[in-house]
């Protein structure tokens, strides 16, 4: 029996590999906007091959899309995901990551908004309990507030140059 026939939406899931699993499903829905708030994006599985090339189909097959990361720490992003990391070289232009200030820093949830209407929710960091759901605007509305708020909450942008004399 497939793991993944107990990846249902709306419904509060449990598991490592059903939340890596719902996060593609998540990532190759998006069409034009991904809004991501995470720790540090050690847990989902962004530093595998497969969310590489999601991201990077997000990113070359629309003009006009637009990839936001707000994270708590972004140390893991910079050493751990170094293809994630090329694409901010890459697509810095309609990529942004950036890491949030102290008051920020309390949060334990996670989570992923696609196009306005799509989103995936981790509910604590340290455990692998989420929700996810497409064609949801009004919850994604709400996580979008929070987001907004999040991104008011960031004192520093990731650049991929380094800045020296």
């Amino acid at each position: 029996m497939d793991n993944f026939t107990t990846l249902v939406p709306n419904e509060i899931i449990a598991g490592e590999r059903l939340y890596e699993a719902a996060i593609d499903l998540i990532l190759a829905s998006a069409q034009s906007e991904l809004l991501i708030f995470d720790q540090d994006l050690r847990h989902g599985d962004f530093a595998s091959l497969k969310k590489f090339e999601l991201f990077q189909r997000f990113l070359s097959d629309n003009r006009n899309s637009r990839l936001t990361i707000v994270l708590q720490n972004t140390t893991f992003f910079q050493e751990k995901c170094p293809r994630l990391y090329k694409l901010l070289a890459i697509y810095g232009h309609k990529m942004t990551v950036y890491e949030t200030n102290n008051t920020a820093k309390h949060a334990k949830d996670c989570f992923i908004l696609a196009d306005q209407q799509h989103f995936i929710k981790r509910i604590h960091i340290d455990q692998a309990r989420f929700k996810y759901a497409f064609n949801d605007a009004d919850s994604v509305l709400q996580l979008q507030s929070r987001f907004q708020d999040l991104l008011e909450a960031t004192e520093t942008t990731v650049s991929v140059t380094r800045l020296g004399l």
